[in-house]
């Protein structure tokens, strides 16, 4: 690389424009953006979402999008030099008296606040709002005429927590099925579906992480197919029982995959109101698969 000739001064046209050039941001203006895309009012009752650790007047450069506060998701975000960690999922969700560092939950604050490492999250606030987990999962899908499986208590009328939507084209359940496996993150637990695997779906509910309390919704809405995930036994089977002409069909996911797919629209929306306000803020989406099976053994054939 040629030396830089100090002797020649650099031209008007070479000046950066001071005015133009993007701003620092802080925790806290990155809290108010947040609040901006996923109002705290939209969170359940029981949740606990918002700022774990971190001091709002602390600069901010570089923020991380995870599903889960998991040590290794944070030593991730650590490595790379982020000062913010967003996860969807709470790291004290349930109430502690102590966060000594010989527990999993103390090791993971003490190894945020001894780094640096701000933690906020986005629970199922991040679910209600409009662009949240189960519309990215919607939408993914290929849903049309999208609308809340139950709708927000004080949010608009497309807020709230699933989704139930059309196909453009009706599908069989099995084809369905494979564009569900397809779209979602490679994980030890695939898909699992019950149902008719040449029945006919074009009505479809959806709702990314746990949705088994929300099955006299799904049937109010008349789906054909209701896709979520940690769908246990007696839920699965009463709905089954319940079902009519066999319907609403079931497809049950990895919680961690059906969440996951919202992390890169997040970190895009959050970017673009970041960028709106002249902040300079590099997002990026963990790589740290946390979901927590390894491997499954399954009978073979078909």
């Amino acid at each position: 690389m040629e030396p830089v000739n100090s002797d020649v001064a650099a031209g008007p046209e070479e000046v950066p424009d001071a005015a133009e050039s993007p701003a620092a941001a802080t925790l806290g203006q990155l809290m108010l953006a947040v609040e901006e895309l996923w109002p705290e009012s939209l969170a359940e009752a029981w949740d606990e979402v918002g700022l774990v650790a971190g001091h709002p007047s602390a600069e901010v450069t570089r923020v991380m999008f995870a599903v889960d506060p998991t040590l290794e998701v944070i030593d991730e975000a650590i490595e790379w030099g982020a000062e913010l960690l967003i996860t969807h999922h709470p790291l004290l969700l349930k109430g502690v008296t102590s966060v000594a560092a010989n527990t999993p939950k103390g090791r993971a604050v003490h190894r945020l606040i001894e780094s640096g490492t701000a933690l906020l999250t986005v629970h199922t606030n991040g679910d209600s709002a409009v662009g949240g987990v189960s519309d990215v999962l919607a939408d993914a899908l290929g849903l049309e005429n999208v609308s809340p499986l139950t709708p927000a208590a004080d949010g608009l009328p497309e807020e709230g927590i699933g989704r139930v939507g059309d196909l453009n084209e009706s599908m069989t359940l099995g084809d369905f099925a494979a564009r569900v496996f397809g779209i979602l993150p490679s994980v030890a637990g695939g898909v699992r579906v019950s149902g008719d695997k040449d029945g006919l779906v074009h009505r479809v509910a959806v709702c990314g992480g746990a949705g088994d309390s929300l099955f006299n919704e799904v049937r109010a809405s008349n789906a054909d197919l209701y896709i979520t995930a940690d769908l246990r036994h007696h839920p699965a089977s009463e709905a089954r029982e319940a079902a009519v002409n066999g319907r609403p069909y079931l497809i049950d996911v990895s919680h961690f995959a059906s969440e996951w797919l919202w992390l890169p629209a997040a970190a895009e929306a959050l970017g673009n109101v970041l960028a709106d306000q002249g902040l300079d803020v590099e997002i990026k989406v963990s790589t740290t698969n946390s979901d927590p099976w390894d491997f499954i053994l399954t009978p073979g054939g078909d």
